[in-house]
């Protein structure tokens, strides 16, 4: 059975074109959830609603998602509330932009 963790490890791989640190690490996965079958859904955001880069993400995300083995389909929800905020990144994200 594929797990959260594992799918989430996987998406440590897919970046913001526009910033050097993981989607993970900036805080913009929500939520991942596996059902029974094996397929993942992911809500995620984006640090801006006008990010123009927005359709690629999810897209990465989705292939990200998929490329864990066992994972027979995957979905990647986008949403804008809550929004986003650096409140949201990791301290490794923090410090890798000279936040901390």
């Amino acid at each position: 059975m594929v797990t959260p963790e594992q799918v989430r490890e996987a998406l440590k791989e897919c970046f913001d074109p526009e910033i050097p640190v993981n989607i993970v690490d900036l805080g913009l996965i929500y939520d991942i959830k596996v059902s029974p079958e094996d397929e993942v859904h992911i809500t995620m955001t984006l640090t801006t609603p006008g990010c123009g880069m927005a359709q690629q993400i999810a897209y990465q995300a989705k292939d990200k998602a998929k490329s864990v083995p066992g994972v027979k389909d995957a979905k990647v929800s986008v949403v804008w509330e809550p929004p986003w905020d650096a409140s949201k990144m990791s301290d490794e994200a923090r410090k890798k932009l000279g936040m901390a």
